[in-house]
């Protein structure tokens, strides 16, 4: 079984923000699975389904970022599943906007959600998918995660989202490689492959 988590903060105010771009993409990934995330258990909202003939299951942690690990750790060690079998989506502040980076492994960075998850399960080798925020920032780090987009960013950010969320199946259909393969491009890049195919 894979289990797929998307990293936010829970509740109204923060639903659209920058820094939700986790639970954003599993939104999706629901809606293109056919699977209900609505179930709350270890601390998180879940949903679980079928993907490409794998057992996924779709995870929302309501923890707040900063404890999102100990919702993933409860869930790694309920289902006992190795860490090779978790794919974690979320924001990237280091990237450009609507840049996508998938990696098999790796460190933290400078998210601090991710940085839960790494302390709690005790290992950095598992798949991830980054989704780009930056990095024209202005201001304080905290405000501008909690912050919306702008007009003229949302269409970009929306692509990157359903970009995402094909990876991740991708991901459980294909193998990371082919993942990073096919999904490791700037926004730019795509649209213009996608407007040369027109």
């Amino acid at each position: 079984m894979y289990i797929i988590a998307g990293l936010g903060n829970p509740g109204k105010k923060y639903e659209n923000t920058k820094h939700n771009m986790g639970f954003l993409t599993v939104d999706i990934l629901a809606e293109k699975l056919g699977i209900r995330v609505s179930r709350i258990r270890h601390r998180a909202l879940t949903g679980e389904g079928m993907c490409g003939g794998e057992k996924v299951l779709l995870v929302k942690p309501q923890t707040y970022m900063n404890l999102s690990g100990e919702s993933v750790r409860e869930i790694l060690s309920f289902y006992r599943e190795e860490p090779h079998h978790l794919i974690v989506i979320y924001d990237d502040i280091d990237i450009p906007i609507g840049t996508l980076r998938i990696r098999k492994k790796g460190s933290a960075g400078t998210h601090n959600g991710m940085r839960s998850v790494i302390y709690q399960i005790g290992s950095e080798d598992f798949p991830r998918i980054r989704i780009g925020i930056g990095k024209e920032r202005k201001g304080d780090l905290a405000d501008y995660v909690i912050s919306g987009f702008s007009k003229e960013d949302r269409e970009t950010v929306e692509e990157a989202i359903l970009r995402a969320a094909d990876a991740a199946v991708c991901i459980v259909e294909k193998g990371i490689e082919a993942a990073m393969g096919e999904y490791n491009s700037k926004a730019k890049t795509v649209k213009k492959a996608e407007e040369e195919k027109r």
